[in-house]
């Protein structure tokens, strides 16, 4: 595994992830969370989070059945605002996921009267950041998210 192949799979997996809103391809499981899972050779990705609103999660990508990298997140929209007015601008922002920064969506990207932004940190390896949605200047969304690589070496 090269970061160029994991950089190159955290961008396909976006596209086949949770950007679809495919929703019937995602499986419930017994404790109330959604896994969105995703494989692509030797690699897989483990994509589970609780949620409703707020929401919080985490995605898992493997590499030949080994854990190798995570992202941790959790978000909300604001109260008063209807999230199915929402979470459609957040799927088309993720869309546009920068290879540069393959972790949420591009550092801006306009809908309408809708803003989203996205302020990171770091690199592939090690990072963090925040995404927001504003209408008219009014924060209607926010998420925080962070993660790198993991068990790269000996530790606990």
């Amino acid at each position: 595994m090269n970061l160029e192949q994991l950089r190159q799979f955290l961008i396909d997996a976006n596209q086949a992830g949770y950007v679809t809103g495919e929703e019937k391809q995602w499986i419930k499981e017994s404790d109330g969370s959604t896994t969105i899972p995703y494989k692509k050779g030797e690699f897989s990705s483990h994509d589970n989070f609780f949620g409703g609103e707020p929401y919080g999660g985490r995605l898992v990508v493997s590499h030949a059945g080994k854990a190798i990298w995570i992202m941790v997140y959790y978000g909300w929209v604001a109260s008063g605002i209807e999230p199915t007015m929402v979470y459609p601008i957040l799927r088309n922002a993720l869309k546009k996921m920068p290879p540069e920064a393959p972790f949420r969506g591009p550092a801006t990207y306009t809908e309408g009267d809708f803003l989203y932004t996205n302020d990171w940190t770091g690199t592939i390896e090690r990072y963090e950041g925040i995404e927001k949605i504003t209408q008219n200047n009014k924060l209607i969304y926010q998420a925080n998210y962070r993660g790198g690589l993991v068990d790269q070496r000996r530790g606990v």
